[in-house]
């Protein structure tokens, strides 16, 4: 089991698009400098996050996306779910043919352990995200308008 890029890259993106939102759409080309994550596959992705209802965009100068829905709103999981990726710990993908057509012995461990993983992820919201973010950037800031006091007395 693991996430993949494509849930990654989503989840970082719709983070970068939500820091910068407040000033009007934001430019994939933008999202993929800062992010250094590949302009097509960001079109990609933008696109099913559109169709997810996520995010809306804003055609011709100045153009660019928007999110649809307060920070708040929007979970870990509905990004994740929103560009097709799946989380699941077991082999079989829920189907229960793990073990010669027939559930294995440890299939509900993993079926729980999925419920658990999603759980945790609704329980994340985009506005936690970007708070963690904002704190992280102010925390570095601080840390280095210390450094530079230190040096200069």
């Amino acid at each position: 089991m693991r996430l993949t890029t494509k849930g990654r890259f989503a989840v970082t993106a719709m983070v970068d698009l939500a820091l910068r939102g407040g000033n009007g759409p934001v430019t994939l080309a933008g999202i993929s400098e800062r992010q250094d994550i590949s302009l097509s596959y960001l079109e990609q992705l933008f696109g099913k996050l559109r169709r997810h209802h996520l995010v809306e965009s804003v055609r011709g100068p100045g153009g660019g996306y928007c999110l649809t829905k307060a920070l708040e709103e929007v979970s870990v999981a509905d990004i994740i779910r929103a560009v097709d990726e799946p989380i699941d710990a077991t082999q079989c993908g829920g189907k229960e043919n793990c073990k010669d057509d027939g559930r294995c012995m440890t299939h509900d461990l993993w079926v729980n352990l999925n419920a658990k993983i999603y759980e945790y992820l609704n329980s994340v919201s985009l506005a936690e995200l970007v708070n963690n973010q904002r704190s992280s950037a102010t925390a570095e800031l601080s840390s280095r308008f210390k450094g530079e006091r230190k040096v200069a007395a």
